[in-house]
Formats: structure tokens, C-alpha cells, sequence
């Protein structure tokens, strides 16, 4: 029996390779939702509106490796940045890490099962729209930037 710990609690994330990098990612599909600022409190709000590259069921890009050529204003986080993405949810895995914290049960890395994460209740995929038809941003305000049943 190892008693090697895993990866993500003894590298930073700027030590980590570009696979152990993606495989933080829980695929919750947060981070491809529009969100709106306050102008005057910069508190940030939730919407249900996915990205048009979205997979609005699955909650993966349909276009992850060259999302940036088909949304230009696409965010890629990076070690180095995690921490400026103050819109990042609070379950986010690149924020846990770069809090210091470790991963929760339901991340596929400790849990070991994909859909770990869409059984917690945390995937958005099931309970978003398509931004090419939302229409207002505002009408989709919602209150779940942990998960829909969170």
C-alpha cells in the first residue's frame, strides 16, 4: 500500500503538469456561464446563460481546445491567475487548490467516477440555456454558484 499523497496536495499549481493541470478540472461547467458585475460593488451574479460552446447537458466545451478561435473573450485560467477570477464558485477545484484547501468527495479525482459530480449536484449540465437563446441576461439571475440543487 503507497502512502504517496496525490498530486494536488503536494504541488502548487504552478508546479503541476498541463495533464494534472486539466484533470483538476471537476467539469462542472460554472466557469462557462455569463455572469454579470455590479459597476458600483463589483459583486458578482450568477446567471443560467451557458457559453454557445457549451454543451448544455453535459456541461463540456464542444470546442474545449480551441474555444479561445470560436469565443475570443473566452477566459483560460492558469496557475498564475486563478487567484484574479474572483467569479471563480466556491466549489471551483483551481480555487480550492489555490486556497489551500484540498478537493471535495464528490471531485472525479477522489471519488473516481465521472459522474460524481453531476450526482452532488454541483454540474450545471440539465439546468441552463443557450446564450442564443436567453435573450436579457438579467431574466436569468439565479442563486446557485455552487450548483443548481446547491
Amino acid at each position: 500500500m503507497s502512502s504517496e499523497l496525490p498530486f494536488w496536495q503536494v504541488k502548487p499549481l504552478t508546479e503541476m503538469t498541463r495533464d494534472e493541470w486539466e484533470q483538476l478540472c471537476d467539469g462542472c461547467g460554472q466557469c462557462c456561464l455569463h455572469k454579470l458585475q455590479d459597476e458600483e460593488t463589483d459583486e458578482v451574479f450568477f446567471t443560467n446563460v451557458a457559453c454557445r460552446q457549451l454543451d448544455t447537458q453535459t456541461a463540456r466545451c464542444k470546442k474545449y481546445a480551441e474555444r479561445q478561435r470560436f469565443v475570443p473573450g473566452c477566459i483560460v485560467l492558469t496557475p498564475s491567475t486563478v487567484g484574479d477570477h474572483v467569479w471563480l464558485p466556491k466549489s471551483c477545484s483551481y480555487r480550492l487548490i489555490n486556497e489551500g484547501k484540498d478537493l471535495p468527495a464528490w471531485h472525479p479525482l477522489v471519488s473516481n467516477t465521472a459522474n460524481s459530480v453531476a450526482e452532488a449536484g454541483i454540474s450545471v449540465g440539465g439546468h441552463v440555456v443557450d446564450e442564443r437563446d436567453a435573450g436579457d441576461l438579467e431574466d436569468h439571475l439565479v442563486t446557485w454558484p455552487e450548483g443548481p440543487s446547491k
